[in-house]
């Protein structure tokens, strides 16, 4: 599943078995593939051709010619997604709030306190999940302000552990 951004609208887009489903409804359209960058859409009476123009991977944004009118489209994977409900995202203000758990756990180990400062991609703390130790790291750069969790103590997925 991933989600698509379109002319500040939202969509989620999935594959099921022989549907792909639009905000959980199966897409009508007859679809077409013209070449490796253009597609022919066919709605009802409506016909649309639409081509590929750019591709943006750092973003993961696409430019897409719909008929005669230019769009861009913004993706968020499921990856994308997962950060973004822990709280994990930065983007936006481009300043770093929380960082929530994962997944429900123990606390192994704790990396930062209040007031250290940290950088995108220091570790902050160890979260032991099903055995495993998992290494949770900043997304981003900030001040921690508050530390919400103690050695040992047990979280719920989606609590929060560190404030900024």
């Amino acid at each position: 599943m991933f989600s698509v951004n379109l002319q500040n609208s939202t969509y989620t887009v999935e594959k099921s078995h022989h549907d792909i489903l639009v905000n959980h409804q199966p897409l009508t359209w007859d679809i077409k593939w013209i070449d490796d960058r253009r597609i022919h859409l066919i709605k009802g009476n409506e016909s649309i051709e639409a081509e590929l123009i750019s591709i943006d991977h750092d973003t993961k944004s696409l430019q897409v010619r719909l008929g005669y009118q230019t769009a861009t489209l913004e993706l968020k994977d499921r990856f994308d997604l997962l950060l973004e409900k822990m709280g994990m995202t930065n983007s936006g203000t481009g300043s770093l709030k929380e960082i929530k758990a994962p997944m429900p756990g123990l606390i192994l180990d704790l990396k930062v306190i209040a007031g250290d400062v940290v950088k995108k991609g220091d570790v902050v703390l160890i979260l032991e999940a099903m055995k495993m130790e998992n290494i949770i790291k900043s997304p981003g750069d900030g001040v921690v302000k508050e530390v919400k969790v103690n050695l040992k103590q047990s979280v719920e997925k989606n609590q929060v552990l560190i404030q900024f």
